[in-house]
């Protein structure tokens, strides 16, 4: 059965030891243009893999501050288009509208980064209200979400090119798991299959299968999120920006050692 969101390629493999070159056919994860259109506006155009379109459509709106509660969100609809890339039209109710103006000056990005429509130093380092719930969770529990993890990553098994982002109960047991060639993604695809399904994110936590950068940080703590825990390093503004707004933060979590900061 062919894997959601990755394709077959063919490949000529070649090896180190002199045998001779063999052709192969390998998945590739799929990567896309998603124009997201709001409330009829332009508003970027992300990288992404387009599975999961209506959990990434209301994640990101979450993410990016244009709505305050799922509740806000009223739908989407997405297309393939001629061009090749994906149309993802989004309709909010009209208290999103103030903060869509505000931001849809900037129609295109890189990355769903949390950063979409961000001018100035002051507007990255925008305040944000800390997060407020705690969480109890045990290092064995981080250990158990971490083991767990890769046999939940469908599309990282068959392409080895997908990261996840995973919601995990406080003794460890996955609930919910996105995928995407994009982390940034990944966890907006998480955030907006958590609030679908009416998990509430402050009784949870969340491990990634990347570095934790600063945007990441501002992502959980957007959402509510009591710890984040990631495969990978921190940088330096993601710690201390975790720290200020009262986020746990996890990072190098293997099955054997972690670090918390």
């Amino acid at each position: 059965m062919p894997v959601e969101g990755a394709r077959p390629f063919g490949f000529q493999e070649h090896f180190a030891d002199g045998r001779p070159a063999q052709d192969i056919t390998r998945a590739l994860a799929e990567e896309a243009p998603v124009a997201i259109e709001i409330n009829g506006l332009g508003y970027a155009v992300m990288m992404a893999t387009p599975t999961d379109l209506h959990d990434y459509a209301l994640g990101f709106c979450l993410s990016e501050q244009l709505i305050a509660s799922a509740g806000e969100f009223l739908s989407a609809d997405a297309a393939l288009v001629e061009a090749g890339g994906w149309m993802l039209r989004v309709q909010l109710a009209a208290s999103g509208a103030g903060p869509l103006l505000e931001r849809a000056r900037l129609r295109l990005a890189e990355g769903s980064c949390g950063l979409c429509g961000i001018e100035s130093l002051e507007q990255v380092m925008r305040p944000l209200s800390p997060v407020t719930a705690k969480l109890e969770v045990e290092s064995a529990a981080l250990f158990r979400a971490v083991d767990a993890l890769g046999d939940q990553q469908v599309l990282g098994r068959e392409t080895r090119a997908a990261h996840a982002a995973a919601l995990c109960a406080p003794d460890g047991t996955i609930l919910l798991v996105r995928e995407d060639v994009g982390r940034h993604n990944a966890f907006d695809k998480l955030l907006g299959a958590a609030a679908r399904a009416g998990l509430d994110q402050a009784e949870h936590f969340v491990l990634l299968t990347a570095r934790c950068s600063f945007e990441l940080v501002q992502k959980a703590v957007i959402a509510g999120v009591p710890l984040l825990a990631t495969v990978s390093a921190a940088s330096t503004l993601a710690v201390e920006q975790a720290a200020a707004h009262g986020l746990r933060l996890v990072s190098l979590a293997r099955r054997d050692s972690l670090l918390e900061s």
